[in-house]
């Protein structure tokens, strides 16, 4: 009797040992395979369980650690602001070849991660917003001259192809912040008109400034000669022989008092005025 009740014990330790280890074996299992993914700051992600409905629409999974099966996956996506360089070879309203080096800003619509995941997938840029500017540029760029390109309507070129590439890119959950033209580089023979076509309007203007120049020193001689001539008008008319005799008079005795006066003869000269005789020296 004992000897079965020992034997009974034993079966049900060495079956809780199996169980003990069995759990420890699983546990490893998910350790060593990777039951658990961190997103980081900056990102959100979508699950996708291999035994359920696949990717889990409609959680977004934000920043923070997340257990799960090691046959499920987290995939991840920045919703940071992006940046991406592209240089585009378009064509100008004339027909001439001109390299675009562009910068698009974007970011991705953080609450539509799963529907980004599905409907395009992780390589969303490649399939989805390069094609879309490429084309948005080369359509509109089309419609201008080079010399508008390369600079008087340049900034509102590139905010036409900002507000198209919004309009192509929001219902593939991609919103865009901005388009910048880092550098517009023109056929040689163009920029070589351009340039001599700002040289001659540099020069019209330097000329039309001199011009200028001259124009206000000739009204401003015109105007100071009118002065003088009115001035010499205004004391020719009052010079009268009465206050010519007069002034003379104050003469004679100013002289009358210096030191230096010889003889002054009253009236003795032209028109009555004095008449000096001599002096000291």
């Amino acid at each position: 009797m004992n000897k079965t009740v020992d034997k009974s014990t034993n079966r049900t330790v060495k079956k809780a040992r199996g169980l003990v280890l069995a759990l420890i074996l699983i546990a490893v299992s998910f350790g060593s395979s990777g039951c658990g993914t961190k997103i980081p700051s900056g990102y959100n992600g979508v699950l996708y369980k291999l035994f359920d409905d696949g990717v889990q629409m409609g959680n977004i999974y934000t920043q923070g650690f997340n257990w799960h099966f090691p046959w499920n996956t987290y995939y991840l996506y920045s919703i940071q602001l992006q940046e991406r360089k592209e240089s585009l070879d378009v064509l100008s309203s004339d027909g001439a070849t001109i390299r675009l080096d562009v910068s698009l800003l974007y970011r991705l619509d953080p609450t539509k991660i799963d529907s980004l995941h599905v409907g395009i997938g992780r390589d969303y840029y490649n399939q989805a917003v390069a094609p879309n500017l490429r084309g948005v540029a080369r359509s509109i760029v089309g419609q201008f001259k080079p010399e508008e390109i390369y600079s008087s309507k340049r900034d509102q070129i590139a905010l036409e192809v900002v507000e198209r590439l919004r309009e192509a890119l929001i219902d593939k959950f991609i919103l865009v912040e901005n388009v910048i033209f880092r550098d517009v580089t023109l056929p040689k023979r163009i920029t070589d008109a351009i340039n001599a076509k700002l040289e001659a309007s540099q020069e019209a203007e330097k000329m039309e400034f001199v011009l200028q120049k001259e124009k206000l020193e000739a009204d401003r001689k015109r105007i100071e000669a009118k002065g003088i001539a009115d001035f010499q008008k205004i004391v020719s008319s009052g010079l009268t022989p009465q206050f010519l005799r007069w002034k003379g008079i104050e003469a004679t005795e100013s002289l009358a008092k210096s030191t230096n006066a010889k003889t002054v003869v009253i009236g003795a000269g032209k028109d009555g005025l004095p008449l000096i005789l001599g002096s000291d020296r």
